[in-house]
């Protein structure tokens, strides 16, 4: 019973994982379109946001491959229990696949709202990291502990480039009911969603990779974690 509980709890947290980097670095696709578009000539915010970008990509190909070596793919999630998503659907009441790129370029407001989002999203991340590394069933595994430290070493610079750019142009720091939708939503897939899908019998498993209909990089695994 417990090593079936175990496999099961590991199983639905990479399979959370791998959604949510995937889902992040497609989504990021589109901020670095209007990074571009709104600040042509910030070298150093477009390259920041890149490595983001790269990082978020290199984070979906490592819990692929532990995928891999397991001989299985991730279970069959959705937006639910994407972080990023219901962030947004919240926050501009649309989701993801709805907002209007060119909308977020030509409104200030708008892009200084997805600028908080993507920075409590990924310190949300990075508190949650640590607390995986110290979880008994997530250090039993080695090459998930390897992940998470990745992980853990990656993400202050995640938040980091989109604080900056608050604070060089005098836009406010997010706020408290901000940080308490974050809170809301971790804490919705923690106590609600992640019980359900645990428990759930029939959840089935996907049948192809995520990154399968990525445009330029379809079928790329190469991410070694010997």
């Amino acid at each position: 019973m417990l090593s079936w509980f175990r496999r099961r709890y590991l199983d639905l947290l990479g399979s959370i994982y791998i959604y949510n980097e995937h889902r992040g670095y497609t989504a990021i696709d589109r901020v670095l379109d209007a990074v571009r578009a709104r600040a042509p000539d910030d070298i150093a915010f477009i390259r920041a946001v890149e490595k983001h970008r790269a990082d978020e990509r290199k984070h979906y190909l490592m819990f692929r491959r532990w995928f891999e070596l397991q001989g299985r793919m991730p279970l069959l999630v959705d937006r639910t229990c994407g972080h990023i998503d219901r962030f947004v659907e919240i926050m501009f009441r649309q989701t993801i696949d709805q907002l209007d790129t060119q909308a977020v370029i030509d409104r200030d407001e708008l892009f200084e709202k997805l600028c908080r989002v993507i920075s409590l999203t990924e310190q949300r991340g990075h508190k949650q990291v640590e607390v995986l590394l110290k979880h008994p069933l997530v250090r039993n595994d080695r090459v998930l502990m390897k992940i998470f430290r990745i992980i853990e070493r990656d993400e202050p610079s995640h938040w980091a480039p989109y604080d900056a750019w608050l604070h060089a142009h005098g836009k406010r720091a997010p706020r408290w009911w901000e940080r308490a939708v974050d809170a809301f939503i971790h804490s919705e897939l923690l106590f609600l969603k992640l019980p359900v899908l645990f428990l759930r019998p029939g959840l089935k498993r996907r049948n192809d990779w995520a990154d399968a209909s990525d445009p330029a990089e379809k079928l790329a695994s190469s991410f070694s974690l010997a």
